[in-house]
């Protein structure tokens, strides 16, 4: 495998004008197009065209975490907006769903807007939930870099965190979204199959996917099955870099089960198609996770590391051995579910373990997200790009999808 450190972000640039950025999305989520690149052959399609277009007997990996509303908007007596955008629980544990079902307190590692008109003291917000009218507070407690510890308190404890979120957090739109968010977004910013708490940002390929589409699926044997990793702020995260070397990639947590990997197993040798980016970093990862087991790296840290695929060469550890060791690891310690972590980056160089194909949105200019799409089909795409850009295709979230299948499976 090639080491991508010296790749040139610039390399990876293209002019996205602004009008082809979706605001806002279409009607019905299964009418948008489908960009098929197949093996350097580039088609429009509409959406609901896809299980005619998927290889025979492909395998669709979805990822069903749910995004939170993270975004919450005090006001200072001075008139001063503030706004505080969860990312992940702090202190005293780290854990989603404690923090989530809290009913006095609950600490939060946070981005800040507006920061510098919110030296010190107490914001205080008032919101009517199920309980009634309900107070909550915000107290800055620590800065660390360009993030802050906030304490959250509320005056009510028979209701949870979760509930004060629902109550009057915003949904967490992308930066690129040049609005504020809308009473439709609190649906269509969310796939219809979104499970587990815990994103700031939607796994947007899996938000065209209607009743219809599976029901498509089905009607062709396409297998489905699901993953759930927790999409962080990071996903956005600009290289700043001259090249990715430089990079420090996010670290996002997972959830995989043993039946997925069961179904993995007896899929060998059949199209893997991960359905979004996070559930190919999810899927790539798990294999990595298989080969420190079979190396005896494995400790008690469940985690792949940036550039762990690219440091070692470990070319001969076949897919179903890596899964088999995976396997045995949920049968060792009674395990139906195992939670880890990555920070893998996939750029070109990397070398697929388990997918066979993507289907994605588009993607930022000079992102990780471009390199993870060049690194399944190469050059080719920028050959995609323009294709999408010269035939009004729409960008980011709430925009189309692709197909991309590589010319080696």
């Amino acid at each position: 495998m090639s080491d991508p450190r010296h790749i040139r972000i610039q390399d990876y640039d293209y002019k996205l004008p602004l009008q082809q950025i979706a605001q806002y999305p279409l009607e019905q989520r299964d009418s948008s197009r489908l960009l098929l690149h197949n093996c350097g052959k580039t088609e429009s399609h509409p959406f609901l065209a896809l299980p005619d277009l998927l290889p025979p007997e492909s395998f669709l990996v979805f990822n069903d975490t749910r995004v939170i509303r993270a975004r919450f908007l005090f006001y200072k007596t001075s008139g001063a907006r503030i706004e505080i955008f969860c990312l992940e629980p702090a202190h005293p544990t780290a854990d989603l769903q404690l923090a989530f079902s809290a009913t006095t307190e609950s600490y939060w590692k946070c981005y800040l807007g507006n920061a510098r008109k919110w030296k010190n003291g107490r914001l205080e917000l008032s919101v009517n939930t199920k309980a009634g009218e309900t107070l909550v507070w915000a107290e800055k407690i620590d800065v660390e870099n360009d993030t802050a510890i906030v304490r959250f308190r509320w005056s009510n404890n028979e209701l949870s965190f979760s509930e004060i979120m629902e109550a009057c957090g915003h949904i967490p739109l992308p930066p690129y979204i040049d609005r504020s968010d809308n009473e439709d977004d609190i649906v269509r910013y969310q796939t219809i199959f979104a499970r587990v708490q815990g994103s700031v940002a939607a796994p947007t390929a899996g938000l065209h996917f209607t009743g219809k589409t599976f029901a498509l699926l089905k009607q062709k044997n396409i297998l489905t099955h699901w993953l759930t990793l927790h999409v962080g702020a990071g996903t956005f995260k600009p290289v700043s870099s001259e090249t990715i070397g430089g990079h420090n990639m996010h670290f996002e947590n997972y959830i995989v089960t043993r039946e997925l990997i069961l179904k993995l197993l007896l899929h060998d040798n059949k199209p893997v198609i991960p359905v979004g980016t996070t559930s190919m970093r999810t899927l790539e990862s798990i294999y990595w996770l298989g080969v420190r087991i079979l190396n005896n790296e494995l400790h008690n840290d469940l985690i792949t590391n940036q550039w762990e695929p690219y440091d070692k060469d470990r070319d001969n550890v076949s897919l179903n051995a890596a899964l088999q060791a995976l396997l045995s690891h949920f049968d060792n310690y009674g395990l139906s579910s195992l939670n880890a972590s990555t920070g893998l980056i996939i750029a070109p160089g990397y070398k697929f373990r388990v997918c066979s194909g993507l289907i994605t949105n588009f993607h930022l200019p000079k992102s990780t997200l471009l390199l993870l799409v060049a690194a399944l089909i190469g050059d080719d795409w920028r050959k995609a790009y323009d294709f999408a850009l010269e035939n009004d295709f729409r960008f980011l979230s709430y925009g189309d999808c692709c197909l991309f299948i590589p010319c080696t499976q």
